[in-house]
C-alpha cells in the first residue's frame, strides 16, 4: 500500500486533517489496510453492520475517491462524502475517549518497556503494546460496539454507505500512523511522546539509582558561542493550490461550505502570489473583495450554498443581501469598473457624454434626461451610466421605481449599449 495522505496538525495537536485520497483504479485489489491494527479496525466496522450491500457500496465510494478531507479529533472522525446528490453528506464516527486514570495507567505501562516507544516512533503498533494496554485494563482497538456512526443522509442504516466509506478510508490512516488511533482515544502525538519520554527517563532512573534522569551540561559548553547553520532553500511551489480542510457543522457556527469556498479562494490567491510574486487583488477593499467572491459563484440560480455565502458576506460587510446581489450584478457586468459605476456618481468632462444625447435621438431612441454621469429616459425604466473607463453601462428599473439594476454588456458606443439593454 502507498503512504497515507498528508496530514495537517492543528495548533494544539488535538486536530489533524488528512487530505482526500484520490480514487483507486477500478481493478485495484489491494486491501484497505496492510497492518494488523488497520485490519482490526475494518473488522470492527464490518461486525457493526449486517448489511453487506451497504458495506460494499461504502467500499466502492472509498475506492472512487468520494471521501473528502478527513478531520480527526478526540473521540470523532468527520468528513464530507459525495453521494448521489450535489451537496455532500457529513459523515461522522464517534469513539469513546479514555479518562485521565486510564491514560495514566497506559503511559506507565508503555514507558516501562522502551521498545514500545521505539515502535511508536517507527509508526508501528506491535501486538505486545496492545497486550500491555490490555494488562492495564485498556482496550486500544475498538470492538463492534465501540463505534457510533452518524450521517446527514436520510439512510438510517448503521452504518450507512457514507459512514462505511469514511471507515474504510480511516483504516488507511491508521495503517500509516497508529497515532491517529491514539488521538481518537483522546491524546495528541506530541503530548504522548513528551509524556512517554519523561516517564521513560524516570523509570530508567529508578532502575539505576544515582543516575540523573536528565544529563548535565558543562557551563563552558553551555555558554560557548554557537553559529546557526544557513536556512534550507524554500520548498518548491506546488503546481496547484491546496484543498482546505473539512469543516464540521457545529451549533451556532458559520456554514461549513461557505467557509470552504472562502478558504479555497484564499488558497488560490496565495498560490498566485507564490508563483508570480504579485497579488492580483492588492488594493481591493473588504467590500470589493466580498463582491468578487460572491460573483464567482454559479449564475444559474441561487443554491442553498450560494445563499448561505451571500448571508455570510453581507453580514461581514454590514450590507444587506439585496445590496450584495446588486453589486454582484455590477461586477459581472464590468468587474471593478462596473462596481465603481454602480456606486459613485461623478461629473464627466465634456466630450463623449455630451455627444451621447444627440446620438441617441438620431438613432430613434426616446428622450433621455442627464444628471451627472447618468442619462435616464423619461419613462423611468432605462438608464445609461458613463463609467470612468469611458464605457456606457445599461441599467433597468420598474416603472415609477428608483430601483436600478445593471443589465447587458457595457459598450463605448451609447447607441450600442442601449440596443443591448433593450434586447
Amino acid at each position: 500500500m502507498s503512504a497515507g495522505p498528508a496530514a495537517h496538525p492543528g495548533p494544539d495537536d488535538l486536530r489533524r486533517t488528512f487530505e482526500a485520497v484520490p480514487a483507486r483504479a477500478a481493478d485495484a485489489e489491494d486491501p484497505f489496510a496492510d497492518s494488523w491494527w488497520g485490519r482490526a479496525w475494518v473488522q470492527a466496522l464490518e461486525s457493526l453492520s449486517m448489511d453487506e450491500g451497504r458495506l460494499a457500496r461504502g467500499r466502492t465510494y472509498a475506492d472512487g475517491g468520494h471521501v473528502a478531507a478527513i478531520t480527526v479529533t478526540p473521540g470523532r472522525v468527520i468528513a464530507y462524502v459525495h453521494g448521489s446528490r450535489p451537496r455532500p453528506y457529513r459523515a461522522e464516527l464517534r469513539l469513546r475517549t479514555f479518562p485521565a486514570t486510564d491514560w495514566d495507567s497506559f503511559l506507565d505501562a508503555v514507558a516501562a518497556r522502551p521498545g514500545h516507544l521505539s515502535a511508536l516512533l517507527d509508526k508501528e503498533m506491535p501486538h505486545s503494546l496492545v497486550d500491555t494496554a490490555g494488562e492495564a485494563g485498556i482496550r486500544l482497538l475498538p470492538a463492534s460496539g465501540d463505534l457510533d456512526p452518524d450521517c446527514s443522509c436520510p439512510d438510517r442504516g448503521l452504518p450507512c454507505k457514507h459512514v462505511a466509506a469514511l471507515c474504510y478510508q480511516t483504516a488507511r490512516l491508521l495503517d500509516s500512523d497508529p497515532f491517529v488511533l491514539l488521538l481518537m482515544r483522546g491524546r495528541g502525538e506530541r503530548e504522548l511522546l513528551d509524556e512517554l519520554g519523561r516517564r521513560n527517563a524516570e523509570h530508567s532512573a529508578r532502575e539505576r539509582p544515582g543516575t540523573p534522569a536528565v544529563p548535565s551540561v558543562a557551563a563552558d559548553e553551555a555558554l560557548a558561542e554557537r553559529f546557526l547553520p544557513p536556512l534550507p532553500p524554500p520548498l518548491p511551489v506546488p503546481p496547484y493550490p491546496g484543498e482546505p480542510p473539512s469543516y464540521p457543522e457545529l451549533p451556532g457556527a458559520r456554514d461549513p461550505l461557505g467557509l470552504d469556498h472562502l478558504a479555497t479562494d484564499a488558497a488560490a490567491r496565495a498560490h498566485t502570489l507564490l508563483t508570480t510574486g504579485e497579488d492580483p487583488l492588492a488594493g481591493t477593499d473588504v467590500w470589493q473583495d466580498a463582491v468578487r467572491i460572491a460573483a464567482s459563484r454559479p449564475t444559474a440560480g441561487l443554491t442553498a450554498t450560494t445563499r448561505a455565502l451571500y448571508r455570510e458576506l453581507a453580514y461581514a460587510t454590514g450590507r444587506s443581501t439585496t445590496d450584495l446581489a446588486r453589486a454582484v450584478a455590477a461586477w459581472r457586468q464590468g468587474g471593478a469598473e462596473g462596481l465603481e459605476t454602480l456606486q459613485s456618481p461623478w461629473d464627466p468632462p465634456a466630450g463623449p457624454f455630451d455627444r451621447a444625447r444627440p446620438a441617441l435621438v438620431a438613432a430613434g431612441f426616446p428622450r433621455f434626461q442627464p444628471w451627472r454621469n447618468r442619462m435616464t429616459n423619461t419613462s423611468g425604466t432605462l438608464q445609461l451610466r458613463f463609467g470612468r473607463d469611458h464605457r456606457w453601462y445599461g441599467y433597468e428599473s420598474d416603472p415609477g421605481e428608483d430601483d436600478w439594476w445593471p443589465r447587458a454588456t457595457p459598450d463605448a458606443d451609447p447607441v450600442a449599449a442601449l440596443t443591448a439593454l433593450r434586447g
